[in-house]
C-alpha cells in the first residue's frame, strides 16, 4: 500500500510538470490572479467597515485576509518553487520541510510589517515611496537571493558528486587485498549510507537560507494592507491581518512541500540505498540549475 501511494505521489508530480510545460500553469495563474483581484476588494471593505465600528468586523478582516493569503499564494511567485525545489532535491523529512514552509511565509508578512512601519516612523516614506522600494529594490534582491539558492543546490549536488566518485575505489575493497571477500550481514563494512543517514533533517543553515530567500520579498498585499489601516488609525488591525495573509499563504507553500515529498519518495522508493546515493546529486543538480535559470529569467525582467 505504501508503495503504491508513493508511486502515485510520482505520477502527480508528473502531470504537474507536464501541465506547467504546455502552458496549463498560465492558466491556472490567470484565475489565481482575477480570483485576488475580487478578494482585494472584500478586503478593502472589510477595513471600511473595521473602521466604521461595525460588529464583528475585526474578524471578518482577518477572515478575508487569511483568503487572499490563499489566493495569492496559488499565483506567481517564487516562494513555493523554492520549497518545492528544496523538498525534490533533498532528503528532508515532511515536519521539517513543512516548518520551513511556514517560517517563509510568516516571515514575508513579518517582512512587510517591519518595511512598512519602518518607513513611515523612521524615514517619512509615502506610499508611492514604499512600494517603489518593494518593487524595484526588493524584488531584485529575492530574485538574486533565489538564483543563489539554486546554484547553491548545484554545488552541494556537484560535492555530492565528487565525494561519491573518490570514494569508489575503497567501496571495491582494492586497498584491503579481498576481492573475493563475501559480503554477509555482519560483514562489518560500510556499503553506503544508512536510510537514516540519507533521510536527515534539514539543518539550521538550509532553513535561513530559504526562508530568507522568501522573506525578503514582501506580499504587495500586505503591505498594502498596513499602510491603508495605519493612515486610517487602525494600525493594529492591519498587522493582525498582514499575518493572516501569511498563514493564507503557507496553506499552499505547506501543499506544495507534502507534494514535493511525495513525488520525491515515489521517484526514490524503488533504490537502493547506494542508487540513491548517486541519484539524489544528479537530482539535486538538475534542480538546482532550473531554479537559478528561471531566476536570472526573472532578475533581468525585475530590472
Amino acid at each position: 500500500m505504501r508503495r503504491t501511494l508513493l508511486i502515485l505521489g510520482l505520477a502527480v508530480a508528473l502531470v504537474l510538470g507536464l501541465l506547467w510545460a504546455l502552458g496549463g500553469m498560465a492558466q491556472i495563474e490567470r484565475m489565481a490572479l482575477e480570483a485576488q483581484r475580487e478578494v482585494q476588494g472584500r478586503l478593502a471593505g472589510a477595513i471600511r467597515a473595521l473602521r466604521a465600528g461595525q460588529p464583528g468586523a475585526l474578524a471578518a478582516l482577518v477572515a478575508v485576509a487569511f483568503g487572499y493569503g490563499v489566493v495569492h499564494a496559488a499565483g506567481p511567485g517564487h516562494g513555493k518553487l523554492l520549497i518545492g525545489a528544496y523538498g525534490m532535491a533533498s532528503r528532508v523529512r515532511p515536519l521539517p520541510l513543512a516548518a520551513i514552509a511556514l517560517a517563509a511565509s510568516l516571515a514575508q508578512a513579518a517582512t512587510a510589517v517591519v518595511l512598512v512601519y519602518a518607513g513611515v516612523w523612521l524615514a517619512g516614506w509615502t506610499r508611492e515611496r514604499l512600494t517603489g522600494v518593494a518593487d524595484e529594490v526588493m524584488l531584485p534582491l529575492s530574485h538574486a537571493a533565489f538564483a543563489a539558492i539554486g546554484l547553491w543546490l548545484v554545488w552541494r549536488g556537484t560535492r555530492a558528486l565528487a565525494r561519491d566518485r573518490a570514494a569508489a575505489p575503497a567501496a571495491g575493497h582494492g586497498r584491503h587485498g579481498h576481492a573475493a571477500h563475501v559480503h554477509g550481514p555482519d560483514c562489518g563494512h560500510r556499503h553506503g549510507p544508512t536510510a537514516a543517514e540519507i533521510a536527515g533533517v534539514a539543518s539550521l543553515r538550509d532553513a535561513l537560507l530559504l526562508v530568507g530567500g522568501i522573506a525578503l520579498r514582501p506580499c504587495m498585499g500586505a503591505v498594502f494592507l498596513l499602510l491603508l489601516t495605519w493612515q486610517m488609525g487602525i494600525g493594529p488591525a492591519g498587522i493582525l491581518g498582514a499575518f493572516a495573509i501569511g498563514l493564507g499563504t503557507a496553506t499552499v507553500t505547506l501543499a506544495v512541500a507534502g507534494l514535493s515529498v511525495w513525488a520525491r519518495e515515489g521517484a526514490f522508493a524503488a533504490l537502493p540505498g547506494s542508487a540513491l546515493q548517486r541519484a539524489l546529486p544528479l537530482v539535486q543538480i538538475a534542480i538546482g540549475g532550473l531554479v537559478a535559470a528561471v531566476a536570472a529569467d526573472l532578475f533581468l525582467r525585475s530590472l
